[in-house]
């Protein structure tokens, strides 16, 4: 592909409900601000039940710039490990289904990577400068302590592993994977940007405009027990140069 070229993972799973109605704004949102560009949408489906693959199939077949990928298995980090191992683009990354980041933050994170040479960018929802829109009092609290323990176990900076939100180089795939980013999980998505600062990557994180989504199928409490599990796993992989 050519060089200013990006591939926008979504990882689904039963979302017959939203999937035509949000990949189409997401999609008329590249064409109307990403056409200096080439790109597609991903939409990579782990073990669906419903709907799902005839709606993905019927979207990949009527529009050219949506790609269609079918796993067996369930799992968001597999469905973005198995999306970003086949992609030839410059810039890769994943945005989740219910457009929780306001899209204008798009072409900033695009921008970030191309213009001032970031490695990684992730959207952030807990700096000052951003705003969050309809999230509970509960899950604000258990994101903020998920967070500060994530950065003093695991000896970070980052300051948001949860939002959904990142984009980075596709060269730095294989190293990232290398160093301990596998899980097949949920968790992928933190292990990515630990695994990237670990290795001394050059990372942003970008301040967004986020609106919680009332009908999502993540349930903070148990994510956050997952991820904790998860945690006491990585610390193993930690790479000698990290440490």
């Amino acid at each position: 592909m050519f060089q200013n070229s990006f591939e926008i993972t979504i990882p689904v799973f039963n979302e017959e409900t939203s999937l035509e109605s949000k990949i189409l704004i997401l999609h008329d949102f590249c064409i109307d601000h990403c056409s200096d560009k080439l790109w597609a949408i991903i939409i990579a489906d782990n073990g669906s039940m419903d709907r799902t693959q005839i709606i993905a199939e019927n979207l990949a077949a009527r529009y050219k710039k949506i790609k269609y990928i079918k796993l067996d298995k369930k799992g968001v980090g597999l469905a973005l490990k198995t999306s970003w191992k086949k992609s030839n683009a410059k810039i890769i990354g994943s945005m989740d289904l219910d457009l929780s980041t306001d899209l204008k933050h798009l072409p900033q994170a695009l921008s970030a990577i191309t213009e001032q040479d970031y490695d990684v960018v992730y959207g952030t929802r807990l700096n000052n400068d951003s705003r969050v829109v309809g999230r509970s009092l509960k899950r604000e609290i258990i994101s903020r302590i998920f967070n500060f323990i994530l950065q003093r176990y695991l000896k970070v900076s980052i300051s948001d592993s949860m939002s959904g939100f990142t984009f980075f180089k596709r060269s730095f795939l294989d190293e990232i994977l290398r160093n301990g980013a596998e899980s097949d999980r949920w968790f992928f998505q933190a292990e990515l940007l630990i695994v990237s600062e670990w290795i001394g990557l050059k990372m942003y994180g970008l301040p967004v405009c986020w609106t919680d989504d009332s009908n999502s199928k993540v349930k903070a409490i148990s994510l956050a027990i997952e991820y904790l599990g998860a945690m006491r796993v990585l610390k193993k992989k930690r790479p000698a140069m990290a440490k």
